[in-house]
């Protein structure tokens, strides 16, 4: 009782503009640390929250602020949450100096400050100074090496995991470590490089696994496929042909799409059509992007999934926030829900996906 409990939650959510208003399209992050959030107001815990919300690369970006989730959560928790409008230093010194029992309060987005994502220890320990224990709650970004998440371990008395990150955590080992045959994976999104060691620890298990989004970019290039304007880590592609390599080694099946959407522009309503098979020979052309997958890759992937017995999935097949490039993962969703196979879903992105295809 009494004691400054900050917790690091994930309240990356989507929203959009309504208005003029900021209205959260998908509250499924915000309710799932109620649990852990509704125990310490109840234990007389004075709870500090934190969170990453967007982009917004070290510096203060209105439409990032964590002010309409905190203003979210006083409507589901029936009492105000007290915000900070900075994350660390004297204003949530003051905030959190005059909490009682019970309190909540938020602090302002924590990428705001450059020192969140380059795991700053002097950063990390200013955000220890609010609190006494440390409660890591935010499963999602839980692998990330980040100054709330890893840094900040090492300036609190005691760490302790939320009850969100205890029931994952025991979800994900039971079911990942003795997975049903065929497993297969489906890894998509943006980076390899954010997800290179997850992607080696699935070797030792998975009997599958799909590539797709962006990141299936790296390993076009790798194999000497062109990709004509699409994002791309250019500096990554040794690592593409080193995860290629072990899979081969492993007797992983890794598979990469065969086909995309393409369009020469990210926007609704861009010029788009299929980009026919993918070869070295016959590429995406200079100017067009990978933006979805195409029919091929999503009979290719639909094959997959109706044989497998245990599957992960975890970033989307394309730019599914626009229609245009949703056909994609908004197949993979609902192959998914066809199937009988144990389903693991992670990642904001593929969530929000399943609830958009109307199969969540």
């Amino acid at each position: 009782r009494g004691k400054r409990v900050l917790v690091r939650v994930d309240f990356n959510v989507p929203v959009e503009e309504r208005d003029g208003k900021i209205v959260i399209t998908d509250d499924t992050r915000i309710r799932a640390s109620l649990p852990t959030i509704n125990w310490l107001r109840e234990h007389g815990a004075k709870t500090i929250l934190m969170s990453h919300f967007g982009r917004p690369k070290g510096k203060r970006v209105d439409k990032y602020t964590l002010r309409p989730v905190a203003d979210y959560l006083h409507t589901l928790i029936n009492q105000p949450v007290i915000f900070s409008h900075d994350t660390i230093g004297e204003v949530p010194g003051k905030i959190v100096a005059h909490m009682q029992e019970g309190d909540v309060a938020l602090l302002e987005n924590l990428r705001f400050h450059p020192g969140e994502e380059a795991n700053d220890p002097k950063f990390s320990e200013a955000l220890a100074r609010l609190g006494d224990l440390y409660v890591n709650d935010a499963f999602g970004a839980a692998h990330r090496a980040h100054a709330s998440i890893a840094g900040i371990t090492k300036f609190v008395q005691k760490s302790a995991m939320g009850l969100l990150m205890e029931k994952e955590l025991h979800y994900l080992h039971e079911e990942l470590d003795h997975p049903g045959k065929p497993f297969v994976v489906i890894m998509g999104g943006a980076k390899v490089s954010d997800k290179i060691g997850v992607l080696k620890a699935l070797m030792e298990k998975a009997d599958t696994i799909l590539i797709c989004g962006a990141m299936a970019n790296t390993f076009f290039k790798a194999q000497g496929i062109p990709i004509g304007a699409s994002r791309v880590e250019a500096d990554k592609i040794d690592l593409a042909n080193e995860l290629l390599a072990l899979a081969k080694k492993r007797d992983v099946k890794l598979v990469l799409p065969v086909d995309a959407i393409i369009a020469q522009e990210v926007r609704a309503g861009a010029p788009s059509r299929e980009s026919g098979r993918l070869t070295p020979d016959h590429g995406i052309p200079d100017g067009w992007q990978n933006l979805d997958a195409g029919p091929e890759t999503i009979a290719l992937f639909e094959g997959e999934i109706a044989i497998a017995k245990t599957i992960l999935w975890n970033g989307p097949l394309g730019v599914f926030e626009i229609p245009d490039f949703a056909k994609g993962t908004f197949a993979i969703a609902r192959a998914l829900a066809r199937s009988n196979a144990t389903t693991i879903i992670g990642g904001g992105d593929s969530v929000t996906a399943v609830k958009q295809a109307g199969v969540a």
